[in-house]
């Protein structure tokens, strides 16, 4: 995925998420957005980087990690599906360079999602 389209990807996925949260803004302030920023840029590096890999698992093992992170962080395992949600969602806004790649990344967060489901 170009740069362009990445940075475009994670625009659109945080500003919905704020949109479906504002209650987000009162909670985290500004640092929060921009750590959701941050954790989008994150996720679609590690969906890359599984991608390139032709693996799920590293993604997986991400997906795990993350969970303890955040909800150590009083960030709510939900919240990290809804995230994975909004970026099947939005994909299909943004060009990928290959259609293996965007498939990769869906079934990728799909297998998140189920995983993140099993502990919630």
């Amino acid at each position: 995925m170009r740069i362009s389209e990445k940075q475009k990807l994670v625009e659109l996925v945080v500003e919905d998420i704020y949109q479906a949260y504002p209650e987000l803004v009162g909670r985290f302030g500004e640092s929060g957005r921009i750590r959701t920023l941050e954790d989008n840029h994150h996720h679609l590096d590690h969906l890359d980087t599984a991608f390139q890999m032709g693996n799920s698992t590293f993604f997986l093992d991400y997906t795990n990690w993350l969970n303890s992170v955040l909800t150590s962080r009083g960030v709510g395992t939900q919240l990290i599906i809804d995230n994975y949600e909004r970026l099947l969602k939005w994909m299909e806004e943004v060009s990928f360079e290959q259609s293996e790649e965007r498939e990769a990344y869906q079934e990728y967060l799909r297998a998140g999602i189920k995983e993140l489901d099993s502990r919630s």
